[in-house]
């Protein structure tokens, strides 16, 4: 069987390397001036490739054993990780909402549209999103660093000394 220090290391990688998935799919919606369909996609593809990094480590290693280790640093890992998917749902509110209505206004084929004269909600709804990515990036951020904590605590110390 493999040691348990090995799939904590593997799990600790992959969410490491989501990071730059979750960023960089981030900047291509700051970056663009416009968000076309082709955009959109290409975004996607980067925030997909990022939650899966993420979310698999956690459904398949992480939740199952959360139970028997519910040390106060397991707590604070698991409070920021749940808080933070908590706000990337809240995120996902207005991101359907906003997506709905650029399609309806046919708004990602044409770039000349102006996003806020779509829907008289649509300010809400990207305030919506931007606190819920804001959020979810910050205390993805602070579950990454517990992570690494507990990482360091209950694998390396004990090879260490």
């Amino acid at each position: 069987m493999v040691d348990e220090s090995v799939i904590a290391a593997v799990a600790g990688l992959s969410v490491t390397a989501s990071l730059p998935f979750l960023l960089y799919g981030a900047w291509i919606m700051i970056d663009a001036e416009t968000v076309t369909w082709n955009v959109l996609t290409r975004h996607l593809r980067y925030i997909v490739v990022g939650l899966l990094l993420t979310t698999l480590p956690i459904l398949t290693w992480m939740l199952p054993r959360i139970l028997g280790q519910l040390t106060g640093d397991a707590v604070i890992h698991a409070f920021f990780g749940l808080q933070a998917y908590a706000l990337l749902v809240f995120a996902l509110t207005g991101i359907v909402r906003i997506f709905q209505a650029k399609r309806n206004a046919d708004a990602y084929d044409d770039p000349d549209v102006d996003i806020d004269e779509i829907h008289e909600d649509m300010g809400h709804w990207r305030s919506r999103l931007r606190v819920g990515v804001a959020g979810f990036m910050l205390l993805w951020f602070c579950a990454w660093l517990t992570g690494l904590y507990r990482f360091y605590v209950l694998h390396l110390v004990p090879l260490l000394s």
